[in-house]
């Protein structure tokens, strides 16, 4: 099992991107820490729905609901490898 098999390969970076997003925002007290993880959800959802229909060929009504189902799963398992990859991060670190 791999993670290109949940993920398109293409997206993989918005992952690394969202986690630098996460970083930066928890530096910084413009955002509250409890709505963090909500902002870069929806950020990883908003990059992955301009890939998701830039490169795609909508055609009709069911391409473009396709597209977007596809956009919001991909943001939503980019942003979960994201605070995934933080938790590690940040347990590994304790030690």
């Amino acid at each position: 099992m791999e993670i290109t098999e949940y993920i398109k390969p293409e997206l993989i970076v918005v992952a690394l991107a969202l986690y630098f997003l996460d970083m930066a925002l928890r530096k910084s007290s413009v955002i509250r820490e409890k709505y963090i993880f909500f902002l870069t959800g929806l950020v990883g959802i908003l990059i992955c729905s301009l890939y998701v229909f830039a490169t795609c060929e909508c055609s009709g009504a069911k391409d473009a609901a396709m597209a977007a189902f596809t956009a919001v799963t991909q943001g939503i398992v980019v942003t979960g490898v994201s605070a995934y990859a933080k938790q590690i991060i940040t347990r590994i670190s304790k030690k």
